[in-house]
């Protein structure tokens, strides 16, 4: 596995696989990888003979009073986790060889609505930031295809968006959300929850299930998540939100609408975990 930390050794290697030939698969992501990460390399794999990997913790899109600088970093842990599963290039960079500029003077990218929206709404500007960086590593990476977890399901669908309205020549996969065996979504934030927070983080998503079902039995996306938000409450989580949307591009849904998807926010103690689980109404 190469491992670049410059602009231009990743470009070398870019250069040198479109040379042979060969198509490039791309997967962006923050490093503290778990199992969930691993599954996007292996769909990768899958679809291409080359596999790129980028580690970069992104301090556009956090704000002022969130975890940039208690973001886990396990840097060697994770080189050694992608080069056991085959990755070819890892591209690891550092703030000044990302963005020449301040964050203040940085040329930024923006999804309208969809990144104004749930998470959008309660953590302002974290979609500009990863729209933003996602555009820079599509620039330097040069990817046919990018492979995106589903658990992080509104930043999927504002990559899409963006690629879509810029014309990029990227295909974006999205890759079903691995869960722990009692349910609980993979994260690299789950590291932060307690005992007895973890023994209670689960409920969220069985609370996305039963939103699931009280919409299968007739009930109405507001009955729906208003019982869920209660539901949460006395579990003791502090939910930002829960919302039933459109799977196809998070609207709200109308009567005619079957291909639906629940999203949900919520925080246990200082921890803020996110699921989602999409479903059809027959």
């Amino acid at each position: 596995m190469i491992v670049a930390s410059t602009i231009s050794v990743l470009r070398e290697q870019v250069a040198r696989h479109r040379r042979a030939g060969e198509r490039i698969a791309f997967v962006p992501t923050m490093g503290s990888l778990h199992a969930g990460h691993l599954r996007l390399m292996s769909e990768a794999r899958q679809r291409a003979p080359v596999v790129t990997a980028s580690i970069y913790i992104n301090p556009l899109q956090f704000s002022a009073n969130e975890d940039f600088d208690a973001y886990p970093r396990t840097p060697e842990e994770d080189r050694v986790a992608l080069e056991s599963v085959g990755v070819d290039v890892l591209f690891m960079p550092g703030d000044r060889e990302m963005y020449a500029r301040s964050a203040a003077a940085v040329t930024r990218v923006e999804v309208p609505g969809l990144g104004d929206i749930l998470c959008g709404a309660f953590r302002p500007g974290h979609f500009q930031g990863v729209a933003t960086v996602v555009t820079r590593l599509f620039n330097l990476v040069q990817p046919d295809v990018a492979i995106f977890g589903k658990k992080d399901y509104q930043q999927l669908m504002v990559v899409r968006r963006m690629v879509e309205d810029l014309g990029m020549p990227v295909e974006i996969i999205g890759v079903e959300t691995v869960r722990e065996s009692d349910g609980l979504a993979l994260s690299s934030r789950n590291r932060y929850l307690a005992a007895s927070e973890r023994a209670l983080a689960p409920r969220l998503y069985k609370t996305l299930d039963g939103v699931r079902k009280r919409m299968l039995a007739g009930a109405t996306p507001l009955g729906a998540e208003t019982w869920a938000m209660e539901a949460l409450r006395a579990a003791g989580f502090r939910p930002d939100y829960v919302s039933v949307r459109r799977q196809a591009d998070l609207a709200p849904p109308e009567g005619a609408d079957r291909g639906l998807v629940v999203l949900a926010a919520a925080w246990l103690g200082k921890t803020r975990l996110i699921d989602n689980l999409e479903f059809h109404l027959d």
